[in-house]
């Protein structure tokens, strides 16, 4: 045998070989699905016939993502172009079917889809859950997980699948039993699409009955506009019959939708289990047409804060799909909205690219956007406990607002809601406009603090002035809150001035004359303090001097007006990026005891670790975090153990 048929004969039968390995494996599920399998058998078992509207919607799902695949190329129809959903049962086999003749999928896509959950957020999935079955379940259909729901009902299920315009033999069969592991193998299969069938548990006969399914194929997927199919029923019955209205439901007038046809509707889009928050059905007629059907839902999935992962809007052009989370119909701040939206004006074949420079494509998302802002105002003003929810939910998104779209950031301020010491709690109960109301005659500024805990916040000492003033703060422990209050540099004509930045114009005053005599005769002194403790502390501080912010703490220290202030540095830093910081000024209360001693206090180790503790607990109180714990507790020590004999002497 000549080397060259010996290298093909040896790459043929390599290839041979690797080719039936890959016929059919065994893999184990991620474990994240198999936790998921496990806790839905039992948190969604009291509601378990939702299986089949997921199913359908998954189906509906791969019948427009075909459609919009075969604008460019329609031999993917493969000559069978009337695309449907077919729902079958098998009394003797004790199975359920749903077969659908959309886009199908490849191996690679089966075992992407069906063994993996590609989600970012499940570990904050699992961290949420509570081992209350009725809470879990609102928690698993708030995540989404439309397939693995078939395990509720059946305890093996069996997917055949082939991606239209792939041959024949490059079909796939993938069998589970949901316990760990599952089979995929390439079969040999004649038709796209992909066919589910449901080898049913015991005790679950009643979804073999064609009465029984064609009740919950009515109450759940009724607006799915594809026809879904059944054998006819009856005594003359013959053929199939379609068991749907099979009407997109957008297209209907809104006197004739139902309630529970629009939260039917908004469980396929959204692929959640609950109904939705608040619905926005519109229809734009005149130089423009489009119809958007939007929905704000009830809950924030658990990937709502990765920006990159785009959510929402599908877009339809004349009833015919194009394309999902179509981010250009939605700024980015609103990517909780979800829905569709058909125009009559774009072509058929419009691309994201084309997407991203096109005028119809801005009029439609200008036109969305305010319809929502309205929707938002009025929940706000009309029903306050809806939007206390709302604003529980997706308030840190909707702040993203004043920063990505400055010209509705005063509309958007609106919507903001805040904690502050006017309220108790750490609820975001606060607009701008009752902080405004509330505003001293006097008062010029609308003044804040960011920190990391509402605990730190409310704490500050930089708060003690505004406290013996009756002054109210807005306390913002977001981290966005740095860059909202960066952006919106007033509301309503009042500026936001922060209280941990520059010199306060507010202060505390002496009270009498006889205090005022007490300051002057003690301003060269605290004067001299100042110096000496810059010294001792050198680079630390950018400067030491006196403060009539304080009322009951020794120090704190300031940010200069326009540096970075320490909540903000510490966010930059935690997220991995280099930053420069800026180095603070460390402010001294007169009045208190500590000052005073200090002034007293001659040079040497025991004023050096004053000082030294005087700044660090300042730093301590803003959230920060000190650079030499170690040597923290030593000069802590080093105070007591003074302390103590000074008690012995």
């Amino acid at each position: 045998m000549t080397p060259s048929k010996r290298v093909v004969k040896n790459f043929a039968e390599e290839n041979f070989t690797m080719s039936v390995e890959a016929r059919q494996e065994t893999r184990g599920f991620q474990a994240e699905v198999q936790q998921l399998l496990d806790l839905m058998i039992h948190s969604l078992y009291s509601n378990r016939e939702i299986f089949l509207r997921e199913l359908i919607s998954n189906a509906s799902d791969a019948a427009d993502k075909l459609r919009f695949e075969a604008l460019k190329d329609d031999s993917l129809y493969e000559e069978d172009a009337d695309l449907r959903i077919r729902v079958e049962y098998d009394k003797k086999q004790h199975t359920l079917s749903v077969i659908d003749n959309g886009i199908g999928m490849t191996r690679e896509e089966v075992i992407e889809n069906l063994g993996t959950i590609a989600k970012s957020g499940t570990q904050e999935f699992f961290k949420s859950l509570t081992g209350d079955e009725s809470k879990d379940a609102r928690l698993i259909g708030q995540f989404g997980v439309g397939f693995y729901s078939v395990f509720i009902v059946a305890d093996k299920v069996e997917v055949q699948s082939r991606r239209a315009g792939a041959p024949r033999h490059e079909g796939v069969r993938w069998v589970s039993e949901g316990k760990g592991e599952y089979t995929v193998e390439t079969i040999d299969r004649p038709k796209r699409g992909t066919r589910i069938t449901l080898y049913l548990r015991k005790g679950e006969d009643e979804f073999l009955d064609g009465l029984r399914l064609r009740g919950i194929i009515r109450r759940y997927s009724d607006h799915i506009p594809l026809p879904i199919l059944m054998a006819a029923e009856g005594e003359d019955a013959k053929g199939e019959e379609t068991v749907n209205k099979a009407t997109a439901l957008w297209t209907l007038n809104k006197k004739d939708i139902k309630e529970d046809e629009y939260n039917e509707f908004y469980k396929h889009v959204a692929h959640d289990f609950e109904p939705p928050m608040a619905t926005l059905h519109n229809k734009v007629e005149g130089k423009l047409e489009y119809t958007s059907l939007l929905f704000i839902p009830s809950r924030a999935p658990f990937d709502l804060w990765d920006r990159q992962q785009r959510h929402g809007i599908k877009l339809y052009v004349k009833r015919v799909f194009i394309m999902d989370d179509a981010e250009q119909l939605i700024p980015s701040y609103l990517r909780f909205v979800r829905g569709i939206v058909d125009s009559n004006d774009l072509p058929l074949n419009v691309s994201r690219e084309i997407l991203q420079h096109n005028r119809i494509i801005d009029s439609i998302r200008s036109g969305c956007t305010k319809k929502v802002l309205n929707l938002l105002q009025d929940m706000a003003k009309d029903e306050p406990e809806k939007y206390r929810e709302f604003w529980k939910e997706f308030g840190r998104v909707l702040k993203e607002g004043v920063i990505d779209d400055p010209e509705r950031r005063e509309d958007l301020a609106r919507l903001y809601r805040f904690s502050s010491t006017h309220e108790d709690g750490p609820e975001q109960t606060v607009s701008l406009e009752d902080y405004v109301s509330r505003m001293q005659p006097d008062q010029k500024a609308i003044y804040y603090i960011t920190a990391d805990t509402f605990a730190t916040a409310k704490n500050s000492p930089h708060l003690e002035v505004f406290r013996k003033k009756g002054i109210e703060v807005l306390l913002m422990t977001d981290p966005i809150d740095e860059w909202v209050t960066t952006h919106l540099n007033e509301f309503d004509g009042k500026p936001l001035q922060s209280v941990t930045r520059g010199e306060l114009d507010l202060e505390a005053k002496p009270d009498d004359e006889t205090s005022s005599k007490k300051v002057e005769e003690t301003d060269e002194s605290l004067a001299d303090l100042a110096e000496r403790i810059k010294t001792i502390l050198g680079d630390k501080v950018k400067a030491v001097r006196s403060s009539r912010r304080l009322t009951s703490s020794p120090a704190c220290l300031v940010a200069d007006q326009h540096d970075m202030g320490l909540n903000l540095e510490r966010i930059l830093k935690a997220s991995g990026q280099k930053v420069l910081g800026s180095i603070p000024i460390l402010e001294i209360n007169p009045d208190h005891p500590v000052i005073k001693q200090l002034i007293e206090m001659e040079e040497g180790d025991s004023f050096s670790d004053w000082s030294n503790i005087l700044f660090e607990q300042a730093l301590l109180s803003e959230g920060g975090q000190l650079e030499d714990p170690t040597g923290f507790v030593q000069r802590l020590n080093r105070m007591f153990l003074r302390l103590s004999n000074l008690g012995t002497e």
